[in-house]
């Protein structure tokens, strides 16, 4: 896709737009109306898309300090275009991932879930991300749910087959858990009900 790189847009827009009012008082609204109609044209651009593209290119490069940064040359992420506003939101997550800061990765892979992503790949990033985050804090219910939609999906990337594979096999030793609990003789056997027998005194 093309894009304009987002310095040359916001000199653009001031060009034109500087220019235009320039023109319309020195020789009239007409003369000066195709500068100030580019100068909107790249300004609505800019608000309906933002910086998000650049950064995923950044992303994908390992590049993550530049995608950062670039992704906060958006200033108004709440007014893009709803696919760009998840995008927005998957980037951050990725990055804040990256980091090790995890709550705020969380935040932001749930705004993007909630907004709603175009593909199953994208939405079984995110869905990988926020089941993990889940497992990491043991909570077995959440994860387990988070689970269940990621096995829903129609998943074409084989990076992230890969990964689900690896979840099967963490929800399989889960399971395994759960039925070693319910077999007879396991709560004695990792010391709990009932009461220990005390030492006989003489």
């Amino acid at each position: 896709m093309f894009s304009i790189n987002i310095y040359l847009r916001f000199a653009l827009i001031a060009l034109f737009l500087i220019g235009g009012v320039g023109a319309a008082f020195a020789w009239g609204f007409w003369w000066a109306f195709p500068f100030i109609l580019a100068g909107i044209i790249l300004l609505v651009g800019y608000f309906l898309l933002g910086t998000v593209q650049s950064a995923a290119q950044m992303l994908q490069t390992g590049d993550f300090m530049a995608a950062d940064q670039r992704l906060g040359l958006t200033f108004f992420p709440q007014w893009l275009y709803t696919a760009n506003r998840a995008y927005f939101y998957l980037l951050k997550g990725t990055i804040f991932s990256q980091q090790k800061d995890y709550e705020t990765a969380e935040k932001h892979y749930l705004n993007a879930q909630k907004i709603g992503l175009p593909s199953d790949n994208e939405k079984a990033m995110v869905l990988l991300a926020l089941t993990n985050f889940r497992l990491m804090k043991n909570n077995w219910p959440a994860a387990e749910n988070f689970y269940r939609q990621l096995k829903a999906l129609k998943v074409t990337e084989p990076m992230i087959k890969e990964q689900i594979k690896e979840f099967d096999e963490a929800m399989k030793q889960k399971g395994q858990v759960k039925a070693a609990m319910s077999r007879p003789g396991f709560r004695n056997m990792m010391g709990g009900g009932g009461k220990r027998p005390r030492p006989k005194t003489r």
